[in-house]
C-alpha cells in the first residue's frame, strides 16, 4: 500500500513499490500547487542558506505581523506552527479534550492526533447524496458530546464547503456548548475569494472558533512545513504555551514571509489554473465512468466504476509512473474511492489517458 504512513506524497515508498527513483513520478497523491513556489522564493532561500547558522525567531514576529495584516486580525490572534498538523497538535494540547468530534470522511490526522493525545473520538458521517457532507443537525449533536470538533472547509477528501449559515449555526452552538470548533481551512486559498466561505470576517464573535490554515500546499513548500491558526488571543496564547521552542525553522519563516510578499499575481494565476483544470479533469473522469463530486479545492474525490478498486488502480498507475491517493480506508467511503490532485494541463491529460487505458483493460 502506498499510504504506508497514512498520507499521500510518499515518494520513497512509491519507489520501493513500483521501481525507479523517487523523483520520477507524477504525484497526484499530494495536493500541492502545480505552479511551484512563488517567483523569487527559491532564489531567496538559496541566498539565505547561511540563516541556518542562527536560531530562528521563537516568537515568529515578522511572519505573524504579515499574517495579521493579511487576515485583518491582531498579531496576538495568530499562532505560527510547523505545518497545519502541528497547529492541530497544539490545539489538542491547549484544550486537553476528553472527547474529540470528527466529520467523516475527513483528514486522517484528526483522529490520529486525537488518539495520540488520549482523547476518545466520536464521529458522524457525510452522505453521498450531500457530496459527503454531514447534516448540520448531526454535527450540532456531535458538538454537544465533545470538547473539540474538527471540520474541514473545504473538506478533504471531497473538496466541498459548508454553507455560511451552517458554519454560523455551528459556531454559535459551539459557544453555547463550550466546545472548541476547529475549522480546517488548509485548502481555502485555492478557492477564489468571492467563493470562499469562512468565519474569518466575524471570528471575533466566536471565542471558541479556531481557523487552521496551511501555507505549504498553496505556496508549494511542503518540505519546509509551515502553518498557522487564527483564534482569540486567549486560545492563541494557550496554544503557543504548549509549543516547543524553535519548532518552526528559520528557512520556513523566511519562505513564509517571502510568499506573503510575492504579490497578487501568483495567487490569481494559481486559482485560475486550478479552476479551469479541475473542471476539465472532472469532465474527463466523468466520461471514464467515474463518480466525481463537484469539489472546489485543488483535488477531486472519485469513485471508480465497478469492479475496479482503489488498490488495483493505484498499483497499475504506479507502475506507469503516476501516484494517486487511495481513499478506501476512509470511513464512509468504499474500496473504489481514490483522490487525485489537480495539476497542470499536461499532467492531467496524462492521468486521463493512463487511467482510461487501465479502466478499459488495455494494460
Amino acid at each position: 500500500m502506498l499510504e504506508k504512513y497514512g498520507h499521500g506524497g510518499d515518494l520513497l515508498t512509491a519507489a520501493e513499490l513500483y521501481g525507479g527513483n523517487s523523483g520520477g513520478f507524477v504525484d497526484f497523491s499530494a495536493n500541492i500547487n502545480p505552479l511551484g513556489p512563488p517567483p523569487g522564493v527559491l532564489a531567496l532561500l538559496r541566498d539565505a542558506v547561511t540563516a541556518i547558522t542562527a536560531y530562528p525567531d521563537p516568537g515568529h514576529r515578522r511572519l505573524k505581523a504579515l499574517l495579521a495584516e493579511e487576515l485583518g486580525v491582531g498579531p496576538d490572534w495568530i499562532t505560527v506552527a510547523n505545518g497545519a498538523a502541528e497547529s492541530m497538535a497544539l490545539l489538542l494540547l491547549a484544550v486537553a479534550p476528553r472527547r474529540v468530534g470528527i466529520v467523516e470522511p475527513c483528514f486522517s490526522e484528526y483522529r490520529q492526533l486525537a488518539e495520540q493525545f488520549g482523547a476518545e473520538v466520536l464521529s458522524v458521517q457525510g452522505t453521498s447524496g450531500k457530496d459527503y457532507r454531514a447534516s448540520v443537525e448531526a454535527i450540532s449533536g456531535l458538538l454537544e458530546q465533545t470538547d473539540l470538533l474538527f471540520l474541514g472547509q473545504p473538506n478533504n477528501p471531497n473538496g466541498v464547503q459548508y454553507p455560511l449559515d451552517e458554519l454560523r449555526f455551528l459556531a454559535r452552538k459551539a459557544e453555547a456548548c463550550g466546545t472548541v470548533l476547529a475549522v480546517d481551512e488548509a485548502f481555502i486559498d485555492f478557492i477564489p475569494e468571492a467563493d470562499r466561505i469562512s468565519l474569518l470576517p466575524e471570528l471575533g464573535a466566536y471565542r471558541h472558533a479556531v481557523l487552521v490554515r496551511s501555507m505549504t500546499k498553496f505556496f508549494a513548500i511542503p518540505g519546509l512545513r509551515l502553518g498557522f491558526t487564527a483564534a482569540s488571543p486567549e486560545l492563541a496564547a494557550a496554544m503557543s504555551g504548549k509549543q516547543v521552542t524553535w519548532s518552526v525553522n528559520g528557512l520556513a519563516l523566511l519562505a513564509g514571509e517571502a510568499c506573503l510578499q510575492s504579490g497578487d499575481g501568483y495567487g490569481q494565476e494559481t486559482r485560475a489554473l486550478i479552476a479551469a483544470e479541475r473542471q476539465r479533469l472532472r469532465r474527463g473522469l466523468l466520461e471514464l465512468g467515474c463518480g466525481v463530486p463537484p469539489g472546489e479545492a485543488n483535488f477531486l474525490l472519485l469513485r471508480l466504476p465497478a469492479p475496479w478498486t482503489a488498490a488495483a488502480v493505484q498499483e497499475r498507475l504506479g507502475r506507469r509512473g503516476i501516484l494517486v491517493r487511495s481513499c478506501a480506508m476512509y470511513p464512509g467511503l468504499t474500496p473504489g474511492h481514490i483522490r487525485v490532485a489537480v495539476k497542470g494541463g499536461a499532467d492531467n491529460s496524462r492521468l486521463l489517458v493512463e487511467l482510461g487505458a487501465i479502466l478499459q483493460a488495455r494494460v
